[in-house]
């Protein structure tokens, strides 16, 4: 049994072509070739954990993650997500590494999932790219967006300036053209690739301010609480795609809005559909997209697995 480190874990990470991996994981889990149980959930005081895990059939592997997200944790100097995934043997079930990635390789899958959505959902012609938030989700995602879509400036909302000017000198060096904003609704007026990263539970950006042609990848709502998108962009938009329609329903912004009755569930295809070309993605550069990615277990077992491969 291997144990691998965060810094073994980064290392290998920088020789792997993510993408391609994750839309895989995503094109399997829709045509049915994955077993992922429904997500465990600790909801604390200070914080919450997530345990999510499955397998691909014909597969090598199977994984089990434990990651945490404790929003508190920067005013204690401690970085918000930790955690560590756990790579088995189908066949036999042994286990053969423990990835001590500190909620590392939780982050970048969802970045590149985040890319992903870009990739098949954003408009062709992209002339300003919307960052909702200025955490890791906010620096992770728009790195990631990188060879995906030509287009530099960025703005970027957050809750106080301070957050905003380190999250500007951050990701300038990147060759982004960053500006930022106090007002959310500035996002969806200006931008027509939106990112959504926060752990809010009431919504920053809503419909009055919604523009044709707008795509949105909507990040954070990854429990049944959290909402960054008023119901009434879910309801406007010509596309709706979950991760995991299954999951969708239990947790995020589609579960938020089929509880407020905005839309009915015949309105929802998945991304590993869109991607393998078995639903239809977007057809014109003014259909308005949303994107809800609520995490699923293939993503884990995509990148667990090809780190614990590179590793050797």
């Amino acid at each position: 049994m291997r144990v691998a480190t965060r810094e073994e874990i980064e290392r290998a990470l920088e020789g792997l072509d993510l993408l391609p991996m994750i839309e895989q994981a995503f094109a399997g889990y829709s045509a049915g070739r994955a077993v992922v149980p429904p997500v465990g959930e600790l909801l604390l005081e200070k914080g919450e954990v997530h345990i999510k895990y499955g397998y691909l059939r014909d597969d090598r592997y199977y994984v089990i993650k434990v990651a945490s997200g404790f929003y508190d944790n920067a005013e204690l100097g401690l970085p918000s997500s930790n955690g560590l995934m756990l790579v088995f043997e189908q066949r036999t079930g042994e286990l053969a590494c423990v990835l001590l990635d500190e909620g590392r390789l939780t982050d970048v899958r969802t970045a590149v999932a985040g890319a992903v959505g870009g990739k098949h959902l954003a408009p062709k012609r992209v002339e300003r790219i919307g960052i909702v938030g200025t955490g890791i989700q906010a620096h992770l995602q728009l790195e990631h967006l990188l060879p995906v879509v030509s287009c530099r400036d960025v703005l970027v909302w957050g809750r106080g300036q301070a957050q905003i000017d380190r999250y500007m000198a951050d990701m300038s060096p990147f060759g982004f053209r960053i500006e930022g904003t106090l007002r959310a609704e500035d996002i969806l007026s200006a931008c027509s690739l939106v990112v959504t990263t926060t752990p809010s539970q009431q919504p920053l950006l809503h419909v009055s301010s919604l523009q044709p042609g707008t795509h949105i990848t909507a990040v954070g709502a990854d429990t049944p609480e959290k909402q960054e998108l008023d119901a009434g962009i879910l309801a406007r938009a010509d596309i709706v795609v979950a991760d995991s329609i299954s999951q969708c329903r239990e947790r995020g912004e589609i579960h938020q809005a089929l509880q407020a009755k905005a839309i009915c569930e015949d309105k929802l295809v998945e991304l590993g559909d869109v991607i393998a070309g078995r639903a239809q993605g977007r057809t014109s550069d003014e259909q308005i997209s949303v994107v809800d990615l609520t995490g699923v277990a293939v993503q884990d077992v995509a990148i667990a697995s090809a780190v614990f491969e590179a590793l050797g």
